[in-house]
C-alpha cells in the first residue's frame, strides 16, 4: 500500500511539474509572479519562527534567572542554618540549591544556544528579505523588457508588410487618401464645368461684337 501511494504522490508530482513547466514556457512573467507569491509565503513563515524563537530565548531568560535567584537564596540559607547548628535544615537547603543551580545552568546553556539560533535565523531571514527584493527588482526589469517586446511588435505589425497583404496599412491609408482627393477634385471640376463654358462663352461674344 505505501509504494502505490508512494508511486500516486511521484505521478501527481510529475504531472504539476510538467503543467508548471509548460505554463512557464508560454508565459514566464505569471509563472515568475507565482513563484514570488510562493516565495513571500515562505518568508512569512520564517518571520513567524523568528518571533516565536525571540520569544523563547525570553522565556529561557526568566526561568533562567528565576532558577538562579532560588539557587543563591537556598545557598544563603544553608550557610544560616549551618551556623545555627541546624543540620536538618543545611541538608534540605543544600538538596534544593543544588537542584535550583543545575536548573539555573540548563537554562543557561538553553538560553545561550536560543540566542545562537535566533542570531542565524535573524541572518537568513535578512538574506532571504534581500534575495526577494532582487527578484522583485528583477521582475519589473523583465516585464519591462516584455513591454517593449509587445509595443514592437505592435509597431512592425502596422509598419512592416504582411505575407498576406501587398501593401502595408501605412500604404493603403496614403492609397485611401488620393482615392479621396481625386474624388473631391472630380467632384469639383464637374460643379463647375457649367460656370466655365458659359463665362468662355460670353468672352467670345464681348470679342465678336
Amino acid at each position: 500500500m505505501t509504494n502505490i501511494l508512494t508511486r500516486m504522490k511521484d505521478s501527481v508530482s510529475a504531472d504539476l511539474h510538467n503543467m508548471l513547466d509548460q505554463k512557464e514556457q508560454k508565459n514566464p512573467i505569471a509563472a515568475l509572479n507565482q513563484y514570488l507569491r510562493q516565495s513571500e509565503q515562505e518568508k512569512e513563515k520564517v518571520r513567524k519562527l523568528v518571533e516565536r524563537q525571540y520569544k523563547l530565548k525570553d522565556e529561557f531568560t526568566r526561568e533562567y534567572h528565576k532558577a538562579q535567584d532560588f539557587a543563591d537564596k537556598r545557598l544563603k540559607q544553608a550557610n544560616i542554618a549551618e551556623k545555627a547548628g541546624e543540620e536538618e535544615m543545611h541538608a534540605f537547603a543544600i538538596k534544593e540549591h543544588e537542584e535550583y543551580q543545575v536548573r539555573a545552568d540548563r537554562m543557561k546553556t538553553s538560553r545561550e544556544e536560543a540566542v545562537q539560533q535566533l542570531e542565524t535565523l535573524e541572518q537568513k531571514y535578512e538574506d532571504m528579505k534581500h534575495k526577494l527584493k532582487d527578484m522583485h527588482l528583477r521582475r519589473m526589469e523583465l516585464m519591462g523588457r516584455e513591454n517593449i517586446a509587445h509595443a514592437n511588435h505592435q509597431m512592425n505589425k502596422i509598419i512592416e508588410d504582411t505575407s498576406d497583404r501587398p501593401f502595408s496599412r501605412f500604404e493603403e491609408m496614403e492609397q485611401y487618401i488620393e482615392g479621396l482627393e481625386y474624388k473631391v477634385n472630380s467632384a469639383y471640376y464637374r460643379s463647375t464645368f457649367d460656370s466655365k463654358i458659359a463665362k468662355l462663352e460670353k468672352e467670345m461674344q464681348e470679342k465678336e461684337n
